[in-house]
């Protein structure tokens, strides 16, 4: 039966555990639908270069301003913010459509309407998922989310602009559909935790250690790709299809893998694995076997490897396990804020310039400042608790001893 399986273990109280899927899926598609949607609506324009930054400059500064704000009213009940903010967001997706509307507006709107909620949604994930399962549910949300924004991007290169914003106003409703497993299951709202003060967060030195390589990540994987992405060779354009794919089941493995062997090395192997990727194309840009471009199909593969394990582990899992004693909303606000950051550095980057060619000695230095961002994670603290590490192993032992005595007992 379900309810007996390790799918429904994964969260804490068992029952809830789809309304918490669905929460945190709708939210994270409901986002790529909105970019997908600007992108449609940019299409039938023909804006300059500066209006377009503005556009993705007004809607990522929206995300974040929203979080921000969202972190600070989370005190109210968590319920009805999470319903306020999937309402606000499903009136949001049918703006684009109105023409009267000017796009800076709309963006800035759609924009809030994302940010609002979204630290509530994200610790709502870390309040009811138990820390020594909450890599494995990470993986199958990211999982999820990656699969489906795939085939999006796809289904989006068909759609007008009046259907994409049908169908995202539709998947946000689709979202309300989680306060039914919420309203059977009244506990919707974590234990009451004492009140914690972003000067409280910022004093975490955990957090600190966490923070500073998941930024430089973000800072130099998004400067690389603004160097090469638009020069791209278009016998890479498969493989750069496949990346994604790679990262999705790359993050459902390393969310396994960070219940059993801890977070921090996982990461650590991220950054590891990139790192070596970079180096080869810095070293060996145009290295060749039977005419295929080595190098490149490599870098391609591990970033997207990379991708899946790093967000998964600084987007869901990281911050939940900092923010056991409280604070939650506000530890995955500063945990996401880099990501819309450098989404909006990448926006400049593209616009402003777009004639920068792929030097390969970038890579070699990128592959230098990954090394620089991996040595704050040395001093970092493990956040799975060693006990929870330990008792996984012993288990691990016990059950091969067990097949073992089973293969050679007599029959």
């Amino acid at each position: 039966m379900l309810q007996n399986s390790w799918f429904s273990r994964l969260v804490t109280p068992r029952k809830i555990f789809l309304g918490v899927f669905i929460l945190l899926l709708n939210a994270f598609v409901w986002y790529y639908m909105s970019i997908l949607t600007i992108d449609v609506y940019l299409r039938t324009l023909s804006l300059s270069a500066a209006a377009t930054l503005v556009i993705w400059v007004t809607y990522y500064g929206a995300v974040i301003a929203a979080c921000v704000i969202g972190s600070i009213i989370s005190r109210m009940p968590r319920i009805r913010l999470l319903y306020i903010w999937m309402i606000l967001g499903m009136i949001s997706s049918f703006l684009p459509a109105l023409s009267f509307i000017p796009p800076q507006a709309w963006s800035l709107v759609l924009g809030f309407a994302l940010g609002l909620g979204l630290p509530a949604c994200l610790a709502y994930f870390a309040d009811h998922s138990t820390i020594e399962k909450r890599g494995k549910a990470g993986g199958i949300i990211f999982l999820s989310f990656s699969l489906s924004a795939v085939l999006l991007t796809v289904a989006f290169t068909q759609l007008d602009l009046t259907m994409s914003v049908l169908v995202s106003a539709l998947w946000r409703s689709l979202g309300l559909l989680v306060f039914i497993p919420l309203k059977t299951n009244p506990v919707v709202d974590a234990e009451k935790k004492k009140n914690v003060s972003f000067g409280d967060v910022f004093g975490d030195k955990s957090l600190r250690l966490y923070l500073a390589p998941w930024v430089m990540f973000l800072l130099i994987d998004r400067f690389e790709w603004s160097l090469w992405g638009r020069n791209l060779d278009p016998s890479l354009n498969t493989i750069a299809v496949i990346g994604p794919l790679l990262g999705s089941v790359a993050a459902l493995i390393a969310g396994a893998l960070s219940d059993r062997l801890g977070r921090k090395r996982i990461v650590i192997g991220g950054f590891a694995a990139l790192g070596l990727a970079y180096g080869v194309v810095g070293l060996a840009p145009n290295m060749l076997v039977s005419n295929v471009l080595v190098s490149w199909y490599l870098y391609i593969a591990v970033d997207g490897i990379a991708w899946g394990v790093l967000c998964v582990a600084f987007l869901l899992i990281l911050w939940g396990d900092l923010s056991q004693h409280g604070g939650s909303e506000k530890y995955y606000l500063i945990g996401a804020a880099p990501y819309f950051l450098t989404a909006v550095i990448d926006s400049i980057l593209t616009v402003t310039v777009p004639q920068i060619p792929a030097y390969e000695y970038a890579f070699s230095l990128a592959s230098f400042f990954l090394f620089i961002a991996v040595l704050p994670l040395l001093f970092a603290p493990e956040t799975l608790p060693e006990k929870k590490i330990e008792i996984r192993r012993l288990k691990g032992y016990i059950e091969q001893a067990r097949k073992i005595r089973e293969k050679h007992a007599p029959s």
